[in-house]
């Protein structure tokens, strides 16, 4: 004879189980970017909310990196091009461009432009090939089963970074 167990019981079983995934989930899994010539991960604590790249006011006397203004849903959002800022070449427009609010948290109003979306990927899937990388955002470098490689970029460091907040000339 099967083991009988209360109504309540099970409730809460299915909420334990349901909190335990829930919080393996939001650690291990990582937005997956593409930015010039390297895949990223990036932390979704880090991550607003991704978004068609919207029209952009320029801004005179600006780092060539910095894009400048976007209007999202009535404030002004400041756009930045990892591409270059990264020393690669400026983002060529393309519908699959995206447009990354980072968390009010680390930059108020800043977004960041990216290639295309990769999708989300979980570190358990990734085998670390090296610590870090070369840049004080840069993370972690990581490998997929099918040999892809990926490095992890540390949204707060890159906010943080004396060269990315001086956006004037």
């Amino acid at each position: 004879m099967a083991k009988r167990i209360s109504l309540r019981e099970y409730q809460e079983g299915v909420v334990a189980r349901l909190k335990t995934a829930a919080a393996t989930a939001q650690v291990d899994a990582r937005l997956g970017v593409r930015v010039y010539d390297r895949n990223w991960l990036l932390d979704l604590a880090d991550v607003a909310e991704v978004m068609p790249v919207p029209t952009m006011s320029a801004v005179p006397l600006a780092q060539p990196w910095f894009r400048g203004t976007a209007n999202i849903r009535g404030n002004l959002v400041s756009v930045s091009d990892l591409s270059t800022f990264f020393g690669g070449p400026g983002l060529v427009a393309n519908p699959a461009n995206r447009l990354i609010l980072l968390h009010p948290r680390h930059l108020p109003h800043a977004a960041v432009l990216v290639e295309r979306m990769l999708g989300l990927k979980h570190l358990a899937d990734l085998t670390e090939i090296t610590a870090h990388g070369d840049a004080p955002w840069a993370g972690a470098r990581y490998q997929d089963a099918g040999g892809t490689e990926w490095q992890v970029l540390d949204i707060p460091k890159l906010a943080t970074e004396a060269a990315f907040l001086q956006a004037g000339i």
